[in-house]
């Protein structure tokens, strides 16, 4: 690795027929010990899974072992899979009509049952021992099983269970963010072929570039998968070269989520908010505003939508204190995308009015907009309640100072009322469908102006 790059080193879970360790079987079955005769079939009896009381007469305890291993078998030429291999004991007693063992797939939560049934004539040796191996659970590599034994009837309190991980060898993958590639590297030469692509997981892995081959002769065992983005579904599938192999999944960037919350984009011509994440989301999304810097972003009403897809504000306010909030799983995250210069703001300043006793707040927008003021009282709690709306007056165009922006709208209030202590003003754009308000809390009065922008 080149110095000075950002290279992560991990290790993905992947298993090769040729080089397991296990050993081979030409027929899967099922073997009791010497003596005894038991038929077996493969069902998964519902019935099984509820339990009656234990008979007083049964001893303690009936299930005597349960061992797990991997065998495999294959068919000529090339068609190989693995077995998990089920060694259980049982001490007879004539209440017991036979032993079930199940295993399930922790991945996929698919559950395979096997009955093995004790005939009568050997009930009847009350506790002697039986040995009983089932052999044919067809598993996939690095599968994570749990395998439960039961007897029949299923008798509470009267189980085994065991967690079993398959086989399985190690191919290293590094991800060189300085160069956007991942390299991988697939077992010893001399193995079998590879494919080796990256996918974008959502309802199923889409390709997300071209699946590399890499030939068991090759002098190299390494490959390079390009990638324009890290994202949290982009992963890393490799799978042997052989029909109906199962192929392993990793996501070298399940916890980079930042590019997720900056896929905002705006249009200025029909004033449309969107966010599209580029992987599937689970969460929600809502449109908020700061009150000031540090503060909490409290949510606009009607503005929550489910994180599954496109999400779309029509008519949306382009202010500074505007942002979208998204809640997961995770945690929340704020973006505020029109902190930048390149948006147009309006701002709203108090100053003494022509009329005695009174205030005027005022409105300045680079475009016409229509506006509104509530007043505002500070409690315990925040934001302040605001009850009193009142309407502003639109401005006619009239000349003046030309480096100035023109009011666009104003509204007188009274000073008192204005001036009371924990009293605060707050100016609202009533044009749009979305707008961030801004307020002015606890005025100094004998001053001649206050500004909120």
């Amino acid at each position: 690795m080149l110095a000075g790059r950002a290279v992560a080193l991990l290790c993905l879970t992947w298993g090769t027929y040729q080089s397991l360790a296990v050993p081979r079987v030409t027929e899967c079955g099922l073997s009791c010990s010497q003596g005894f005769a038991c038929k077996s079939r493969v069902n998964q009896n519902i019935f099984n899974s509820f339990c009656r009381p234990p008979p007083a007469s049964m001893p303690r305890p009936v299930l005597g072992a349960l061992a797990l291993s991997t065998a495999m078998k294959c068919s000529p030429p090339d068609s190989c899979f693995l077995l998990l291999r089920v060694n259980a004991s049982l001490t007879l007693h004539e209440s017991l009509q036979g032993l079930e063992a199940c295993s399930t797939s922790l991945d996929t939560q698919e559950t395979q049952c096997q009955t093995v049934r004790v005939p009568r004539a050997s009930r009847r040796q009350a506790g002697r021992q039986l040995q009983v191996h089932f052999d044919c659970f067809e598993v996939g590599v690095a599968q994570t099983l749990y395998v439960t034994l039961r007897t029949v009837p299923h008798f509470c309190g009267v189980q085994l269970g065991q967690q079993y991980h398959m086989e399985a060898e190690q191919l290293s993958y590094w991800v060189d963010r300085s160069r956007k590639v991942v390299l991988v590297q697939v077992p010893e030469s001399g193995g079998p072929d590879y494919f080796a692509r990256l996918c974008l997981k959502r309802f199923t892995c889409e390709d997300a570039g071209t699946p590399v081959l890499v030939t068991g002769n090759s002098i190299s065992r390494r490959v390079s998968l390009p990638y324009s983005q890290e994202l949290s579904c982009l992963c890393l599938e490799v799978w042997s070269a052989t029909p109906d192999a199962v192929r392993i999944q990793t996501c070298p960037f399940k916890d980079d989520t930042e590019s997720l919350w900056d896929a905002i984009h705006y249009h200025p011509g029909s004033q449309v908010l969107s966010w599209e994440p580029a992987c599937p989301m689970r969460g929600r999304v809502s449109l908020c505003w700061r009150p000031g810097p540090g503060a909490h972003c409290l949510e606009l009403k009607h503005s929550g939508r489910p994180a599954r897809g496109k999400v779309q504000y029509p008519l949306v306010d382009t202010q500074p204190q505007l942002c979208l909030k998204f809640s997961t799983s995770l945690g929340f995250q704020v973006r505020c995308p029109f902190k930048q210069p390149r948006f147009p703001a309006w701002k709203m300043t108090v100053q003494p009015a022509p009329a005695p006793g009174r205030l005027r707040v005022a409105f300045f927008s680079s475009s016409p907009a229509r506006f509104q003021v509530c007043m505002c009282h500070q409690g315990k709690t925040w934001p302040p309640d605001c009850r009193r709306l009142l309407q502003a007056t639109p401005v006619p165009a009239a000349s003046g100072d030309p480096t100035e922006d023109p009011a666009v709208a104003f509204v007188d209030i009274p000073r008192d009322e204005a001036c009371a202590p924990s009293t605060c003003i707050q100016g609202r754009r009533i044009d749009v469908q979305f707008s961030a308000p801004q307020q002015l809390c606890n005025l100094q009065c004998a001053a001649t102006q206050g500004t909120a922008a």
